[in-house]
């Protein structure tokens, strides 16, 4: 896993999918809402915990 301070991941929280810390929302969830077209101010519409940052660490997180 890259490192990151925004992205973590826990075997018992979405089997073990990398999400933002502090909460239950996969990095591949908020790729996938891009690239079915939706805006990252959209994004944080729906999720208000979530920051451009968190937005950004998904855009740059690659899987091992």
């Amino acid at each position: 896993m890259a490192d990151n301070k925004l992205i973590s991941q826990d075997p018992t929280i979405r089997f073990g999918k990398a999400c933002l810390n502090g909460t239950r929302i996969a990095v591949t969830d908020v790729k996938t809402w891009l690239s079915q077209g939706l805006r990252p101010e959209e994004i944080m519409a729906d999720f208000p915990a979530l920051k451009a940052e968190h937005i950004q660490a998904c855009l740059q997180f690659q899987e091992n």
